[in-house]
């Protein structure tokens, strides 16, 4: 800390009290003590990455559908309105609260290797990375969202089945208006969507031109698929005539996945894993994702500092969470893979015993290089277009729910007759663990086998305060998930932020490698200069994450759509219903 003083004190800056305006003796006019605000509601919340997706989920409940019926119908949606990440033909990772339970359970539903798939397919002679594990028809795993929504609402759903994916059919079945970000996307998308003459022909009109803000987009295929889904069932997908479909694009253009891959794919309920961090209990997910590990190791790692005293987003901070970032985040990449084939070390890796002993590594005099740390890394080729929504009801249950395509619009391959695309997850494997000298992962952990889950940074949340649900967060953003989910705690238990100012505040990121400290805009410039004087390569970027979040506190419901990506809303239930009655 006394370097970071120094370092200020060279650049001729000085720290001193904040002077507050006094309170008057009588206020006279209306104040807020906040500049950002959250959407405010008594009964119950859906934020999501979509708006239309939002109304849909807070529209359930206001049926009477419960929180589970809710996400169900929101997936659904968002596999219409966000096609570059909401799903049927990917994967991911839901935890669910059971109020009158009081209880947490996770749902893996991660895509897995088809049988056929072995690394020497996806690797050219010297090892390196061919394109068909990123695009095209070999790209794609075994989907898990359709498995993992069905299981979800088999569970703890209350209304019926049909009645939760019949509004993604009619909006597939009549269209919805291409708003200026889906249109954008598509203009950018193009090469990607041009891995099959499907994609073309769904997202481009007879011209070639993508559909531009304020046309309709219709969907029929996809129509007839989620309306399969809600009729026939979920299984209509594993072993029906979806099925069959998915079955014979592969066969016809090269691809792995088989009907035995499809017949033999389950969604699991696993345990969650959690840690207390100053007094609140965080649960997330256990592997195969690797982030709710890392975020577990960090807050453990950061509750030996004083945040609060250094103050949010100060260079000391900063120092401090890039330091904790890099030993959480080579860890992770160290010793994790697919539970159901290798033992993971999480109970050490999430050990309070374990973070005393990595926060020893933690200097305050310099920036720490990546090769002290560890060579590790099998998450290098993860994509960050992913896709969050965070769901409560009046009754308390909730959803955190994170699920991707991989790359925006994954694989590029739209399943012929059937409508949705297909996820390229297969990059994410290590696929070259015996070739000496590649560029890429080479973790043993995460290699390529049959039926197995690759490697996730995906990060779905839930925070307790006094045995209550407090916080519901999560975010796409590849690598950059469990760092995103880590600052909106931060901003909120340590810097007394409400969740909009938490979900609005400027974001850093630190991987292991590459090395540099990524930075949003909106930090001060002087702090970058402090930690430039630390050791710490500073990088510049875009926008880091898309937070959809959820505060629980005082009676209240408060939900923040992160503005990072255009389009997010957070939708309360009865403020829906005052709005509908009201029009």
């Amino acid at each position: 800390m006394k370097t970071i003083v120094a370092a200020l004190a060279a650049l001729g800056l000085c720290l001193s009290p904040v002077a507050h305006a006094p309170a008057a003796a009588q206020q006279e006019l209306l104040d807020y003590a906040t500049i950002h605000h959250p959407v405010v509601d008594d009964e119950a919340m859906v934020v999501s990455q979509n708006e239309v997706a939002s109304r849909v989920g807070a529209r359930i409940m206001a049926q009477g559908g419960n929180a589970i019926d809710a996400a169900v119908a929101t997936a659904f949606a968002l596999a219409v309105t966000l096609p570059r990440a909401g799903n049927l033909g990917g994967g991911g990772f839901m935890l669910v609260y059971l109020a009158d339970e009081k209880r947490t359970v996770a749902i893996d539903y991660r895509t897995a290797a088809p049988a056929a798939a072995e690394a020497k397919l996806f690797l050219d002679r010297k090892g390196k990375r061919e394109d068909n594990a990123d695009r095209g028809y070999m790209a794609s795993g075994v989907p898990g969202t359709v498995a993992g929504l069905k299981l979800a609402h088999e569970r703890w759903g209350s209304l019926p089945w049909e009645d939760v994916v019949r509004p993604a059919v009619e909006l597939a079945r009549d269209g919805i208006i291409v708003t200026r970000d889906l249109s954008e996307a598509l203009r950018w998308g193009r090469k990607r969507l041009s891995s099959s003459d499907a994609s073309l022909a769904t997202f481009f009109k007879p011209d070639g031109t993508p559909y531009m803000y304020g046309e309709r987009l219709k969907q029929p295929d996809l129509a007839w698929t989620l309306d399969r889904i809600a009729t026939v069932g979920a299984e209509d997908f594993y072993s029906g005539e979806i099925a069959d479909r998915i079955v014979a694009d592969m066969e016809a253009h090269g691809g792995l996945i088989s009907k035995a891959d499809l017949g033999s794919y389950e969604a699991k309920i696993r345990e969650p894993i959690a840690t207390s961090y100053r007094g609140l209990q965080v649960v997330t997910m256990p592997p195969a994702s690797t982030g709710g590990v890392a975020l577990l190791e960090m807050l453990n790692m950061l509750e030996r500092f004083n945040l609060k005293e250094m103050g949010h987003n100060s260079a000391s901070t900063v120092h401090i969470l890039s330091e904790a970032m890099k030993l959480a985040y080579a860890d992770r990449r160290q010793s994790m893979g697919d539970p159901d084939f290798v033992g993971n070390p999480v109970d050490v890796l999430i050990s309070k015993a374990y973070a005393q002993e990595r926060a020893k590594l933690i200097s305050r005099e310099r920036s720490t290089p990546p090769e002290a740390i560890s060579p590790f890394d099998p998450m290098a080729n993860e994509s960050p277009d992913t896709t969050h929504f965070s769901v409560v009801d009046k009754q308390g249950n909730i959803v955190s729910n994170t699920y991707t395509l991989g790359s925006s619009f994954g694989s590029g391959v739209l399943v012929e007759g059937a409508g949705f695309l297909l996820d390229n997850q297969i990059k994410n494997f290590s696929l070259r663990v015996d070739v000496p000298g590649a560029t890429f992962s080479n973790s043993e952990m995460n290699k390529i086998e049959p039926g197995k889950r690759m490697l996730s940074s995906m990060t779905p949340t839930i925070v307790f305060r006094d045995d209550q649900p407090y916080l519901v967060v999560g975010s796409p953003g590849g690598s950059t998930i469990i760092n995103t989910v880590l600052q909106i705690i931060l901003n909120v238990v340590d810097h007394d932020m409400n969740i909009a100012e938490a979900t609005v505040a400027p974001r850093l990121h630190q991987n292991w490698k590459p090395s540099e400290l990524e930075i949003e805009p909106g930090f001060s410039s002087d702090s970058l200069q402090v930690l430039q004087s630390l050791g710490h390569e500073i990088e510049l970027r875009d926008t880091i994450g898309s937070a959809q979040t959820i505060m629980i506190d005082d009676g209240k419901i408060m939900g923040a759509a992160d503005p990072r990506r255009p389009g997010a809303a957070a939708i309360g239930v009865g403020n829906l219903r005052i709005e509908e009655e009201g029009s």
